[in-house]
């Protein structure tokens, strides 16, 4: 696990949108198959997507996904996928078919039955997720104390009562969210410096669920100052 401080928003912005630029240009020169990229929600990750460069044919050869999704109308702009079109996807004119979004409200009979379809979906390991972390602690729709925390055997839930609204989710376990080769953790803001502080001391994931997600080969947590204000030196 390894940390990295940047000494503000805007900076921490600019790294990350050059990493994870960087990091897909290397998987798609190194691989025979198309880079597997896991998005995050947010407003630090909208200023991320904004910032990303890099060849557009690059981009297009890529395979979208998320952690998490708000499960609204499909033209809901509280939708995660909604903010990755408008700040990302136009800019590199990423086809449909790369884009796996996580199902809309109304498009199967349920949730649940949403949270299966989209799971049939997943491949078998991705190559980089990027999630945020919430002053509580949370990561994707996995909040504190919420049963979804203790799913083992399935890789899509449905979450009802979200903390934050709209209160209805499906969001990624950590079995699918830790079956990746990278993990990075993406956190800017003072209201997020506890949340971060327990995680990396390896708090109870029941309480701080941050602490129960890994990347098999790396995780890196990059974080502004004021994000990092709590660990101690």
């Amino acid at each position: 696990m390894t940390v990295q401080v940047l000494e503000d928003r805007e900076s921490l912005a600019r790294a990350v949108a050059h990493r994870i630029s960087t990091r897909i240009a290397e998987l798609h020169q190194t691989y025979a198959r198309r880079p597997r990229l896991v998005l995050t929600g947010g407003s630090i990750a909208g200023e991320i997507y904004e910032l990303l460069t890099g060849d557009s044919s690059v981009w297009r050869e890529v395979d979208y996904y998320w952690g998490d999704e708000r499960y609204v109308e499909s033209s809901s702009p509280d939708r995660n996928e909604f903010q990755a079109r408008d700040s990302f996807f136009a800019r590199f004119d990423i086809p449909e078919e790369r884009i796996h979004a996580m199902p809309a409200a109304g498009v199967h009979g349920s949730k649940e039955e949403a949270a299966d379809a989209y799971a049939a979906q997943l491949p078998d390991e991705f190559d980089l997720v990027l999630l945020g972390v919430g002053p509580d602690g949370h990561v994707a729709s996995l909040f504190p104390g919420f049963e979804q925390l203790a799913v083992l055997d399935r890789d899509v839930v449905a979450v009802d009562d979200s903390p934050k609204p709209p209160p209805e989710r499906l969001s990624l376990t950590f079995p699918a969210l830790n079956r990746t080769t990278a993990l990075w953790f993406v956190v800017a803001g003072e209201d997020k410096a506890q949340a971060v502080a327990a995680a990396l001391a390896g708090s109870p994931v029941e309480e701080v669920p941050a602490a129960g997600a890994r990347g098999i080969e790396e995780t890196l947590w990059l974080l502004d100052t004021e994000a990092a204000a709590r660990i101690p030196r």
